[in-house]
C-alpha cells in the first residue's frame, strides 16, 4: 500500500518527516495484521458472521460515506456540523490556548476545521487526526495546511493504539482536547463502552477534555430510511466492504450475490446493517487460507449504531472517570455533542 507524502503538509523538519514516514509504515503493518485477525475471527463466528464497521472505510468506502452525508435522508452529519458551529467558540474558551487536538476516526476532518479555526484565532495548536485509512488522513490534512499556526500529526491506527501514538507528539504542559465526533460511539456494544471509555481516560491527563458526539433516539422509520436510502449509496458503501476484502486478501466474494439490509433493533435501541447472501455459496479468502459457506438468507453484520439519551451519556462519563460538562443538542435531527473533563 503506497504511503501519501505527508511531508508536503507537515509543519516539521526533514528529519522529523522521515521519522513520521517510518512510524506510519510500522502503523500500517500493524493495522494490516489487525484487519486479518478481525476478518478471520468475524467470518468464522459460530453464531453470527460479522465484520467490524471500522473496515468499511477503505479509500472508496471513505468517499462513499462522504456521499452518504449529503443525502437528504441522512441528517446526522448536518446536525453534527450545526452543533459544532455553536460549540466551537465555547470549546476554545474552555480548553484554552495552544491545545493538542486529537481526533478518533477523523475521516475527512471537514467538521473539525471550525474547532481548529477558533483555537488558531488566539495562537497555535496541534492537530493529530487518527484514522485507519491512509487516504482519509491525506484528504484530511492537505486542506488544513494553509491554517497558520497549526502543526499536523497524522496517525494511522485504531482508536486506543492510535491515540497513544498521537499523544507522544504533545508538548510538555499542552492540554489535550480529544474529539470523537459523529455517532461513532454508537458503533460499540453497550457493554463494551465503559471499558473503551475508561481506556481513553487512562491515556489522557487530568484536566484534558473529551468531546463526544452521539446520535439521540428517534423514530425507527426515520433511521431505517437514513441507513437504506432510495438512491442506493448506503448499499454501495456496505457492499464495498466485500470488494475491500477481495482486494486485501485475494477473495472471491461476488457482490451481486449479496443484498444490503438495514433494520432497527428496538430492544437494543440501535440500527443494524447487514450483507445478506441471496444464494447458497462458498467464498474463499486465499491470503487468509479461509473458506466460508453461506446459506441463502444468511447475514453478515457490518455495522450497528446505538442511539442514546442524555442521562445515559452523563452516566457513561462518570463511570469512565470523566466529569460531564456542557452539552449542545440539535433539534431538527436529535443529536448531541457532550464535553467531558478528565478527572
Amino acid at each position: 500500500m503506497p504511503l501519501p507524502d505527508f511531508a508536503a503538509f507537515l509543519t516539521i523538519d526533514e528529519e522529523a518527516c522521515s521519522a513520521v514516514a517510518t512510524a506510519l509504515e510500522n502503523q500500517v503493518a500493524r493495522q494490516d495484521s489487525s484487519f486479518a485477525r478481525d476478518v478471520a475471527a468475524g467470518l468464522t463466528h459460530p453464531l453470527l458472521k460479522e465484520i467490524s464497521s471500522s473496515w468499511l472505510y477503505d479509500e472508496l468506502g471513505s468517499v462513499l460515506f462522504e456521499a452518504i452525508t449529503l443525502l437528504p435522508e441522512y441528517g446526522l452529519t448536518r446536525a453534527d456540523e450545526r452543533v459544532i458551529q455553536r460549540a466551537a467558540p465555547v470549546l476554545a474558551a474552555t480548553v484554552g490556548a495552544n491545545p493538542f487536538v486529537a481526533e478518533l476516526g477523523s475521516g475527512s476532518g471537514k467538521k473539525t476545521r471550525a474547532i481548529l479555526s477558533e483555537f488558531l484565532l488566539s495562537g497555535a495548536a496541534g492537530y493529530a487526526p487518527i484514522d485507519v485509512s491512509l487516504s482519509a488522513l491525506e484528504g484530511c490534512c492537505a486542506p488544513l495546511a494553509a491554517l497558520e499556526g497549526l502543526a499536523l500529526h497524522p496517525t494511522v491506527g485504531s482508536y486506543l493504539d492510535g491515540l497513544a501514538l498521537a499523544l507522544r507528539r504533545r508538548e510538555p504542559g499542552q492540554r489535550a482536547l480529544l474529539l470523537f465526533l459523529g455517532s461513532t460511539i454508537g458503533n460499540f456494544a453497550r457493554e463494551e463502552l465503559p471499558g473503551f471509555l475508561t481506556g481513553v481516560r487512562k491515556l489522557l491527563d487530568v484536566g484534558d477534555y473529551f468531546l463526544v458526539g452521539a446520535d439521540l433516539e428517534k423514530s425507527p422509520s426515520v433511521l431505517e430510511l437514513a441507513y437504506d436510502d432510495p438512491v442506493g449509496v448506503t448499499a454501495a458503501f456496505n457492499k464495498n466492504l466485500l470488494a475491500h476484502l477481495n482486494t486485501a486478501f485475494a477473495g472471491d466474494f461476488d457482490l451481486g450475490l449479496f443484498a444490503h439490509r438495514a433494520v432497527y433493533n428496538l430492544a437494543e435501541r440501535r440500527i443494524e446493517m447487514y450483507l445478506e447472501s441471496t444464494a447458497r455459496q462458498r467464498v474463499t479468502l486465499r491470503d487468509l487460507d479461509l473458506r466460508i459457506a453461506l446459506e441463502a438468507g444468511e447475514r453478515i453484520r457490518t455495522e450497528f449504531s446505538h442511539k442514546f439519551n442524555l442521562p445515559e451519556l452523563r452516566q457513561l462519563a462518570t463511570l469512565s472517570g470523566f466529569a460531564p460538562g456542557q452539552e449542545w443538542c440539535d433539534t431538527e435531527w436529535p443529536f448531541a455533542e457532550c464535553l467531558w473533563r478528565a478527572e
